[in-house]
């Protein structure tokens, strides 16, 4: 089974899987992550490196957003078109990397 198909598997039927395995002890206290986790180990697979992102936390983020989009109506107001359009850029991007690390956070 490849990486992808242990990922689609359910709780229980990984602790299945994990229960053939003779290394894996305390497979019902564990939860999808971890079983999926002591499987890999158990066949001797790499482990699947986690890109940590920058020092940035999701608060200072919606921080600058905020500032951001005070800058964007200002400009709205001054009909700047560039500076409008650069300014909703950066705002897009800093929601993607909100998004980006509240999932990092929840794996």
């Amino acid at each position: 089974m490849e990486e992808k198909d242990l990922e689609k598997l359910t709780a229980t039927k990984l602790r299945e899987i994990a229960k053939q395995y003779e290394g894996i002890t305390g497979v019902h206290a564990m939860k999808k992550e971890e079983l999926i986790r002591a499987i890999r180990e158990a066949r001797g697979e790499p482990q699947k490196e986690v890109k940590k992102v920058t020092g940035e936390t999701i608060y200072t983020l919606k921080k600058q957003i905020k500032m951001l989009k005070a800058e964007k109506k200002a400009a709205q107001e001054k009909k700047d078109k560039k500076l409008v359009a650069t300014l909703r850029k950066k705002i897009k991007r800093f929601r993607r990397l909100t998004r980006k690390l509240a999932k990092a956070k929840s794996q």
